[in-house]
């Protein structure tokens, strides 16, 4: 399966790559918007020391690991939430009776390797980042643990996504509320929303566990909210968990999916 995927890649990169301004237009593009959010941060802090109890710092390190999390998943797998597209297309059912995998052919279609440029601003901001919070190796290491359980959690959204546009083929927009939307919510730090909003996002759809609830272990702080302290270490479990709901809800979709032909 990766070595279809990579295979797949290369061949969307290299389609891209022979209009080399234009590609170079779209990864500059991608990263000049995506500016516009650390601008906003630091507006924010033009007029206040402190974000709900947090400092600029430890806000660039949340908005960093989400960002870095989301944009790779995004790049590797958003466009999964195309299925619908594809469905009206016809494209899934030519997807389907090839030897490769339906969802690996609908993850690298038109593969966005534009979205590089959102990747390399959330490495920049960690790396400005990172170095003024002094964490200590002790706590360190949970730093890349949580950006890989990031991806597979904003990866199983982005799965579930498309899944549900097996039965409601205009669902893409359900879909981005949870994934863009889900990528903006965790940009800040959580307590500056309600304990209801933060426990939903916990326990229901569990982008407290992208950067939230192990950033508090990292930045060695308290939850304000009181929730258990072994949360902070849950991020794999909440990984394996929605990935294995996203793995299912894909395979009975495709099981039971009809042709537009049929």
């Amino acid at each position: 399966m990766v070595r279809t995927y990579l295979l797949l890649a290369w061949t969307w990169l290299r389609a891209s790559a022979q209009y080399r301004a234009q590609f170079a237009m779209m990864i500059l593009g991608s990263l000049a918007v995506n500016v516009l959010d650390v601008t906003a941060i630091l507006l924010i802090f033009q007029h206040t020391e402190t974000l709900a109890g947090f400092g600029l710092a430890e806000v660039m390190f949340l908005y960093g690991t989400t960002e870095l999390a989301f944009a790779v998943s995004d790049m590797l797998f958003g466009n999964v939430t195309r299925l619908s597209e594809q469905i009206r297309t016809g494209g899934f059912d030519t997807m389907l009776i090839r030897p490769a995998g339906a969802f690996v052919q609908m993850a690298v279609d038109r593969f966005g390797v534009q979205r590089l440029g959102r990747v390399t601003q959330a490495i920049v901001v960690l790396a400005i980042a990172l170095p003024q919070l002094d964490v200590p190796w002790s706590r360190a290491w949970m730093i890349p643990l949580m950006i890989l359980c990031g991806i597979v959690i904003f990866t199983s959204i982005f799965t579930l996504g498309g899944a549900l546009q097996f039965l409601l083929t205009d669902a893409p927009e359900v879909a981005n509320a949870f994934t863009y939307g889900g990528s903006a919510l965790t940009q800040y730090p959580l307590s500056v929303y309600g304990a209801e909003l933060v426990r939903g996002v916990t326990f229901v759809v569990p982008l407290a566990f992208v950067n939230w609830q192990p950033a508090l272990f990292v930045l060695d702080r308290e939850d304000p909210f009181g929730l258990p302290h072994w949360l902070r270490f849950a991020s794999p479990l909440a990984a394996v968990a929605i990935a294995a709901v996203a793995a299912l809800a894909w395979r009975t979709g495709v099981r039971r999916y009809r042709s537009t032909g049929s």
